[in-house]
């Protein structure tokens, strides 16, 4: 684990994530200006029924996606997650490099309710494009330093 705890799988979901968003943005800091490369990172959503939750119990496989998609509507389908990434790949909107995409589609604020009956908030499957705030933990610039410095060493590159 990047803490140096024992491996706890959602634990090291989140770990993977936060050093894949430094990455990226390591990478915009150190090359985008000289290679006019575009380096993003991308939210594409909860896809709740993908082999992630493998080792969870067999209710919690079920249940998680039904509650993902009829509580929360936070859930996104494994096929518009790959609408997504082609989006940040192709639409001119993404040309900005050093940014981490998100969309504001149909997750709901769990109690609150719209006149169709559906449950409304921000994020979950459809709505539009935006620049999200990275987290502190992927902002923290010694640690991205340091993750750079010890992933360049495992795969043998010099900076």
């Amino acid at each position: 684990m990047a803490d140096g705890k024992p491996f706890f799988g959602a634990k090291a979901y989140k770990d993977a994530k936060v050093c894949n968003m430094m990455t990226v943005s390591e990478l915009h800091r150190r090359y985008h200006d000289s290679t006019g490369i575009t380096f993003s990172s991308m939210y594409p959503g909860c896809i709740a029924d993908t082999a992630l939750f493998r080792e969870k119990r067999a209710w919690f496989r079920k249940g998680f996606p039904w509650f993902m998609k009829y509580v929360t509507g936070g859930y996104v389908s494994e096929k518009e997650a790959g609408e997504r990434l082609a989006q940040v790949i192709m639409d001119p909107i993404c040309d900005k490099s050093g940014v981490y995409w998100s969309w504001n589609g149909g997750a709901k604020t769990v109690g609150r309710w719209s006149p169709d009956g559906k449950p409304r908030g921000a994020g979950g499957s459809g709505g539009e494009i935006f620049e999200n705030e990275q987290s502190d933990a992927v902002r923290d610039l010694p640690t991205a330093k340091k993750m750079w410095e010890y992933s360049s060493k495992l795969v043998g590159i010099t900076s």
